[in-house]
This record gives structure tokens, sequence and C-alpha cells, in this order.
């Protein structure tokens, strides 16, 4: 097989230009390394060959391809020295000013015929290539850390990128073993965008005091599948990181609120407990390990009150099945009697707003968050109001754990943990379609890859419901009374018929 661009440069040799000379030279191609700082090609190449040397002894490669690609691997001093590149991917510091003055200087040195390409995560392609003569060289080429076990990388078009060139970096792509999804030049492209929804909308939710930061990492781990919850995923790409990102992408979008970033996690940067790295952040760590407090016990209740479920619960059949399975006394009168745990299951709405609505006595009323089906969870989450009283709080904590599946008992809010965040996702997904940013499988391939999320967002959905997730959204918006929660258009165009892929092609 043809290499498409067998003589490549990576400028910058970080853990991300490493990792994107890695995955260059065992896909075939003879790669330049180069460095401002003296000495850090020449570090880079020698880990590369360490990093080959270590598959070497786990029997993953044999010596002689080892030695085939660190010939392949050069160092070089000078742009003059990559005259001859056929491509040159930039991976130096997140500086417009700094990236423009590498690519002017490049113009003058490549071939004409040479693609430029910018390993930017949050910069606008456009104004990097707008100090350029030829702009429709440029194109963004942005890969994940780590570059060769994030298995995704997306090639971004500017407003005078050749769009034949896009098509050359994605097949060069699929040479070094990555998936290309293929994004319009909009702030956070297609993976920072879509990610905003996790981390943003689980800050709210410890800013209103609803949940500590552990409690909400195990909530979106056992009841949506996450692989981290929000905090841990946080403290490990480390605030430094993940602040700047969210404050640019609120920025570029003028100050957007579903982008809106925390204060949260701006006090925690300027007081230097940005995550895992320094061995503080949302966790303190030791030795490497997070130190996670213990989840409150199940309380011993010596006679269980009677449940008595609201009309209006969403699946409400499913609730009735589980309580029976559990031992309730269910009561099915129009109306609880004054003994009774008064159970609700909202979906966007609080707790005390359904217990005013539907004239029930808060003091014996508690909810319970049923947007997913309970066989599928691994913990339930029950919300409590102001005016919830302890025994009742109690009694309904020990009646959800009776089967042993863990329970989490949060404060009063719009919407549960679960609710909330999974619409947020599924809300900003349906915006990046609407806009266009991207094709929707494009959309869901970028963000399972680059997020690791359980489901793209388009299938979390299709999987609990766009017609839920939009009353999540409407009665969110009610509650809050904010735009942050506006349904996008795209969303309530699809919400009756699904956002599943064999539906969102447009005619």
């Amino acid at each position: 097989m043809k290499i498409q661009y067998p003589n490549i440069a990576v400028v910058g040799t970080g853990a991300m230009g490493r990792g994107i000379a890695q995955i260059a030279t065992q896909a075939g191609s003879r790669v330049f390394l180069m460095d401002a700082n003296p000495g850090a090609a020449d570090a880079a190449k020698a880990a590369l060959g360490e990093q080959w040397g270590k598959l070497v002894a786990k029997g993953r490669i044999d010596e002689a391809q080892a030695s085939a690609w660190g010939a392949q691997l050069h160092t070089v001093q000078s742009l003059d020295e990559l005259a001859d590149c056929d491509l040159v991917v930039e991976a130096i510091v997140e500086r417009l000013d700094a990236k423009q003055g590498l690519f002017t200087q490049l113009e003058s040195v490549v071939r004409t015929n040479a693609v430029l390409a910018t390993n930017t995560s949050s910069l606008s392609v456009t104004s990097i290539g707008a100090a350029l003569k030829h702009p429709e060289r440029l194109a963004g080429f942005h890969f994940f850390n780590p570059v060769p076990l994030m298995k995704v990388v997306e090639v971004i078009a500017g407003l005078k990128t050749d769009p034949a060139l896009c098509a050359d970096l994605a097949a060069y792509a699929r040479q070094m073993g990555h998936t290309p999804v293929q994004a319009q030049d909009t702030p956070g492209f297609i993976v920072n965008h879509a990610g905003r929804g996790y981390g943003t909308e689980a800050l709210r939710i410890v800013s209103e005091g609803v949940a500590d930061f552990a409690t909400i990492d195990r909530i979106l781990r056992d009841q949506v599948g996450f692989k981290l919850g929000p905090f841990e995923l946080m403290d490990l790409t480390a605030l430094d990181v993940s602040h700047p990102v969210m404050e640019s992408i609120y920025r570029q979008y003028y100050d957007e609120p579903r982008y809106r970033p925390s204060v949260i996690t701006a006090q925690r940067l300027a007081g230097g407990v940005v995550g895992r790295k320094v061995g503080e952040g949302f966790y303190r760590y030791a030795d490497g390990a997070a130190q996670v407090p213990a989840e409150p016990p199940v309380p011993v209740v010596d006679e269980m009150p009677p449940v008595w479920v609201s009309p209006r619960a969403s699946r409400r059949a499913e609730l009735y099945q589980l309580l029976k399975d559990l031992g309730a006394t269910i009561e099915t009168g129009q109306s609880p009697s004054p003994h009774a745990i008064t159970l609700v299951a909202p979906l966007g709405f609080d707790v005390t707003t359904v217990a005013v609505v539907e004239r029930l006595d808060p003091a014996r009323t508690i909810g319970i968050d049923m947007l997913i089906e309970d066989a599928a969870t691994k913990r339930r989450v029950l919300a409590t109001n102001p005016a919830t009283r302890v025994d009742i709080r109690n009694a309904a904590h020990a009646l959800f754990a009776r089967d042993g599946k863990a329970v989490s008992v949060i404060r009063d809010s719009g919407g549960f943990v679960t609710q909330r965040v999974v619409a947020t996702i599924v809300n900003i997904a349906a915006d990046i379609c609407q806009q266009g940013i991207c094709s929707p499988k494009d959309l869901e391939t970028a963000v399972t890859l680059g997020l690791g999320y359980p489901l793209g967002p388009l299938a979390m959905g299709d999987r609990w419901g766009p017609t839920n997730i939009l009353e999540v959204l409407f009665n969110m918006q009610t509650v809050y009374g904010d735009t942050r929660y506006r349904p996008s258009p795209w969303l309530r165009r699809r919400g009756a018929i699904g956002l599943s892929l064999t539906h969102v092609e447009e005619n």
C-alpha cells in the first residue's frame, strides 16, 4: 500500500508531538522531529526508541521491526531541513501568535504542494491560516492524548481549506490506524464541544448543594455507565488543561449559557489544586490512588411504612413492580394515608414543585429517578425536598437498598443528577447537528472514541427516550428560567421520531 505522505515533519515534541510521530513512523512514513527547545527532539527520539524496545520485550514486535522504525525517525535543527516534507504537523504551544508565526515561516520553506496541519484543540484553523498566503493548504489534524491509544482524529476544514486536503488527511489517519471524523471550524470542533455537558452540568449540580463530588461521580458511573465520573475525569486531565478549554469555548461562542464555566474550577486552578498530577484535586491522592469518602450506611428501620406512588410518576408500572419485588406494602388509593411514604418520579421537575402541584404532604414526599430503567442501573437515586422528614428519608433509603443495590440520597433540585447531565449532553449534541458542524455519524464516533462514553449522545437520547429528554429540558427551563436548558431545534424536530442514525440524515 502506498503511504499517503512518505515524508512528514512533526514540529513540537511534547506528549502530543511524540505520539503523532510514533504512529506516523509505524504507518511507514519517514518522520522528522523538530523542537525549539534544545535537546527536546533528541529526547523524543530516544523515548520512542525505548517505547519500541518495550514492545519487543512484550513480544508485540521483533527487533527487526523496532530497528526499521528507528531508522525512519530523524531529528532536525532548523525549519530549512523540512523543505522536502509532504506534510508538516504542528504540535506546539496553544497560542495563536506562535502557531501563525511557525506556519508563516514554514510556508516559505516547504514545497508549494506540501500540506500544513495544526494539532490545535481550541484555536480556529481559519484564524491560524489567516496569516498565510495560501490558507487553502492548512487544515486541522487534532489527535488526542495518548495518541497511540486514542484512536480518533478530528480533520478540520478552515474557511479556505481545500476539501481535497481533508480527504487526504482522513486517508492518512486510516493508514495510521486511527478513525478520522470530519469537522467544521467551530469552537471545540466535535469532541471538546460535545464534552461540555458532562463536566459543566456536574459542576452546576455540586454548586447548588445537591450532592458532593464523590456522590455525583458514583451516580453517573453506576446509572449511566461512564468509566469515570466528571470529577474523576477532571482530576485526570487536570484543571490547568480543562478549565481554560471551558473558558475558551464559552467565550468563542459569545457567552452561550450552555457552556458557562464554574467558579469552582476557576478557584481550584488559582489555588493549584488541579488534579491527580499534583496529588490533590477534587480528591486527594496517596500513591496515585484517590482517597474517596465512604458511602453513608443504609439506615436501620424497625417498621417500614407503606408506599403510595404518584399517578404521574415516570415508569409507574415498572416502579410498582420494583416495590413488589422489594416487599413493600403498596397503597393504591387516590391519595396516600397519613403514614405512607409518598413517592414521586418526575422528569426535570424538583420534588418540592411536584409535591405542591399534586397537593402532596412535602414532609412525606420523596423522589426517585426513573429516567433509566432500574434493571439497567447499578444504583438507585432518591431525592428529598427541604421538608422531607428524616424518618421518611431513612425508610425510603432502607427500602430501596433491600436487594443490595447501592442507593444515593441527594438534595432537592430541578431534575436528578443523571437526568440533568444526560439531557445536557444530548441537547448539546443535537445543537452540533443543528449547526452542521459534523455528520451525526461522525459525532457518535468522535464521542465514543474521543470521550469514552458508553453510548454516543444521540444513541443515549434514543436509548432513554427523546421525548423524555425533551421533557427534562422543558421542565428544567421552567424551574431555572435559564436558556442553558433551551432544547435545540434539531432535538425538538426529532423528538417524536428518534435520533438514531437511520433517522438523522437530511433528505
